[in-house]
């Protein structure tokens, strides 16, 4: 066997529908298309959404929201996460490296500390942000809550 004598096993490539090509065919006249009407004509291509002339879904329904292009977006860390890594690993200052590092948030990402959890070390912590109930649990403990 060489790759010139190869060839597909038999039945397996069928020709393609010859259309179009005169009425002895039976494939001639109307070419498969039907008789008339949009889709029996050459270029045809139906638009995304198109519902056959009546009102498309997406003009039914009402517009509505807005997306602000001033919104800054945070990646949000809970104290609880911050305790368990603290008496896991044994990290008491956490900035963006060592949170980075712990795969918490990526490094273009601005990080905020946020309040759910309890707090039993003192750490110091530097973030782009902090709520306000965590930067309380953190200065309770005694530790210190930097904002970038």
């Amino acid at each position: 066997m060489e790759l010139n004598n190869l060839k597909p096993a038999s039945g397996a490539v069928k020709s393609g529908k010859r259309i179009g090509r005169g009425e002895g065919s039976g494939k001639g006249g109307t070419s498969t298309r039907g008789h008339n009407g949009q889709k029996s004509r050459s270029g045809y291509s139906r638009k995304i959404g198109f519902e056959g002339g009546q009102q498309p879904l997406q003009r039914r329904l009402p517009k509505f929201g807005f997306k602000s292009p001033n919104r800054v977006e945070y990646k949000g860390i809970n104290i609880s996460t911050l305790q368990r890594l603290s008496s896991d690993k044994g990290i008491k200052e956490f900035d963006l490296e060592v949170i980075v590092a712990n795969g918490l948030a990526s490094k273009k990402e601005l990080v905020k500390i946020l309040g759910k959890g309890e707090l039993s070390d003192k750490v110091s912590v530097t973030a782009h942000a902090f709520s306000s109930s965590a930067k309380e649990a953190i200065e309770n403990k005694g530790g210190t809550a930097t904002q970038l």
